[in-house]
């Protein structure tokens, strides 16, 4: 059976190719095929690997053991391909809980040594953003913990970044070009108002509250009808997303300024849901935080319900060239 690992709260299983291909699912050889031709195989192998067996979900837990299912490598040299399958059967652009995951998983089969940088490509079928995606990823040990530095890359904001259009997109309070406010979101909360559009590999809405009153309870994110509400704007445009104001779908955070470069925030993911914790998310919270003045350059602590992530932010010349991911991931007993 496939190993369940958990990075801050979030949990994904991870599957070689040939080892979901034993369980009766036909994948395809390559990670970039297998991406083009997900609709014909991701519900089997979520089925297989994510659902619980009969009878054993334990009463009040999610619907799926996992957050999702990373099957790789496609390869036994870096750079790895891999794919990243939400539990709707989607396909993720970027996931730095997947990754950092990933990373250990590459550790404890050997395939890697631990002082080695290697390179992760995640292969998928978003027509918004170029495939695959590439992350540089580099052991590293911070206060006695070992995990993972990811590069995450240059972040690009705005609606166009993401792809949101539409009437519902407009200027937030603000006097900032690249901030907006999200009608769907501001009609659920008089605090909603301010958001920032972010793509750090995937797509990203960062809501900027006043103060931690205005965040949702991770327990309110899981009710309805907060969370019919959002699942129609995070989801992408089909059974369960209205695509508005992203037909792609966009992961939703809340975030609010908690002490000097600390941000405590909450995650509705696309395709998912709430979620504990998220790596790309946590460092899309960074760099709303940074474009609108409340953090700035080096190390910025994200405080969500799984757990702190530490994410670098490197600026030159007032622009923030490099966003990079700290996390750790443990196997589950």
């Amino acid at each position: 059976m496939a190993p369940f690992y958990d990075a801050r709260g979030n949990i994904y299983a991870v599957i070689s190719p040939q080892a979901l291909r034993n369980l009766g699912v036909s994948l395809p050889d390559s990670a970039a095929e297998a991406a083009l031709a997900r609709q014909s195989w991701t519900a089997g192998a979520v089925a297989a690997i994510c659902d619980w067996p009969d009878g054993q979900r334990p009463a009040g837990s999610k619907t799926h053991r996992s957050d999702g299912l990373l099957v790789g490598p496609f390869q036994d040299a870096a750079p790895f391909d891999v794919l990243i399958v939400n539990t709707d059967g989607t396909l993720a652009e970027r996931s730095g809980n997947g990754l950092t995951i990933f990373a250990q998983s590459l550790t404890d089969t050997g395939r890697v040594l631990s002082v080695e940088g290697f390179t992760l490509r995640v292969h998928h079928d978003n027509q918004d953003s170029a495939s695959p995606v590439p992350t540089d990823a580099v052991a590293a040990v911070i206060e006695g913990l070992p995990g993972f530095w990811l590069d995450i890359g240059t972040p690009a904001f705005g609606a166009k970044a993401v792809g949101a259009r539409g009437t519902g997109v407009g200027d937030a309070m603000l006097d900032h070009a690249q901030v907006n406010r999200v009608e769907r979101l501001a009609s659920l909360h008089p605090h909603w108002q301010t958001s920032v559009f972010v793509r750090v590999g995937n797509p990203h809405c960062v809501t900027l509250v006043p103060d931690v009153e205005a965040l949702p309870s991770f327990e309110q994110l899981h009710e309805s009808p907060l969370n019919d509400a959002l699942t129609q704007i995070a989801f992408a445009a089909g059974e369960f997303g209205t695509g508005e104001p992203c037909p792609a779908g966009v992961n939703l955070q809340w975030a609010a300024k908690i002490g000097p470069n600390q941000i405590m925030a909450r995650v509705f993911e696309r395709g998912e849901g709430p979620t504990a914790s998220s790596g790309t998310s946590a460092s899309a919270v960074a760099c709303a935080a940074w474009l609108c003045g409340w953090v700035g350059a080096g190390l910025v602590e994200i405080v969500m319900p799984g757990g702190t992530a530490p994410v670098r932010l490197i600026e030159h010349e007032g622009r923030l060239q490099q966003v990079q991911l700290f996390g750790a991931a443990h196997i589950q007993r």
